[in-house]
């Protein structure tokens, strides 16, 4: 009897810990059944879309070359980097280059105009963009709605150097514009010699060669619009300037959004063909035109720092990554639908 019982309760032992290991078993069960699952699910998508994924293996092979590789890259600006040891094998400086980049009192000029004037663009790039788009909506003939749209997209493949080139004929002493100041009784102006009227012309520059291409990305936006919203408020007795003001125009928003917060995102990050092949390289307009690409540029060609080049580099992806995150927040917290993550 006693025999019968403590085999009873061995058996009851042995089942209670076998169903106690069962149950700690049973979540890396599931969870190795759903990985499997899973693992199943998106093979049936690759093969299902292989096409599709076929045509962006180009995309993915650019960026890994060319953006993702050369990150490895960025240990150089914390390096006495020389060509003759290599990036390994070059002695370890810390943070020397940054000192050496923004140790100088041009440190505080740089980041002011970098930053001024590229956030000049962005405004005015947006307002016109949106702007041009909404007129070239309101065009009814379909001829002269794409011939506006080949001639304001043309200049964006100008290069800055031809750019540059037009601007000398029309602002040097003799050029254009001096000739029309002297027609109508106005003193000549040295425009490469006056630093006060350049981020003007440098706006105006970048207007000209920037708003056709941004257009064209509102004008897509505004056709993505049902058309049925425009002939409804129509009906309503809306006009034209209200239906932009209380249709386009929010629909445009999330677009807009997107597109300022991408911009944002490259705000440190100059256009060094504007800056450098438009001003000519004049140093009498460096006080209103040198920004940290030209100023890396100039310590390149006297000094070939090569460590102090990737330190600037490095600043300018950490803050533009930076403000990315920030405007992000905020747009976040003001309404969390139109935020880009």
């Amino acid at each position: 009897m006693l025999r019968l019982k403590k085999s009873s309760s061995e058996s009851l032992s042995a089942g209670a810990s076998a169903g106690a290991a069962n149950q700690l078993a049973a979540p890396h069960l599931g969870a190795a059944s759903a990985a499997h699952n899973s693992r199943n699910q998106l093979w049936r998508q690759v093969r299902r879309k292989w096409s599709r994924l076929l045509m962006a293996v180009p995309g993915i092979v650019w960026l890994l070359i060319f953006s993702y590789i050369p990150m490895f890259g960025v240990i150089i600006a914390f390096k006495d980097f020389r060509f003759d040891k290599g990036i390994l094998g070059s002695d370890w400086v810390g943070f020397d280059n940054f000192r050496f980049l923004f140790g100088t009192r041009d440190a505080l000029r740089i980041t002011f105009n970098t930053l001024f004037l590229n956030a000049v663009f962005i405004v005015t790039d947006t307002v016109a963009a949106i702007a041009v788009a909404i007129l070239l909506y309101q065009v009814q003939r379909h001829f002269l709605s794409r011939f506006y749209q080949a001639t304001l997209f043309f200049p964006y493949f100008i290069s800055w150097v031809i750019v540059g080139i037009f601007v000398f004929a029309l602002l040097s002493q003799g050029g254009v514009v001096n000739n029309l100041l002297v027609g109508v009784g106005l003193p000549k102006v040295q425009w490469y010699s006056s630093p006060q009227y350049w981020p003007g012309i440098l706006t105006l520059a970048h207007l000209w060669k920037s708003v056709g291409f941004w257009s064209l990305v509102y004008f897509a936006g505004i056709l993505a619009i049902n058309p049925e919203l425009y002939e409804a408020a129509a009906v309503d007795g809306a006009n034209a300037w209200r239906r932009v003001l209380h249709i386009t125009l929010p629909l445009l928003v999330p677009l807009m959004i997107i597109n300022v917060l991408l911009s944002i995102g490259r705000i440190f990050y100059a256009d060094f063909g504007l800056f450098f092949f438009v001003t000519r390289g004049e140093g009498l307009l460096l006080p209103t035109t040198d920004v940290i690409d030209t100023y890396v540029y100039r310590a390149l060609t006297k000094s070939a720092n090569i460590g102090m080049a990737s330190a600037a580099g490095f600043y300018q992806a950490i803050v533009g990554f930076t403000l990315v995150l920030v405007t992000n927040w905020v747009v976040r917290r003001i309404n969390p639908e139109r935020s880009l993550f």
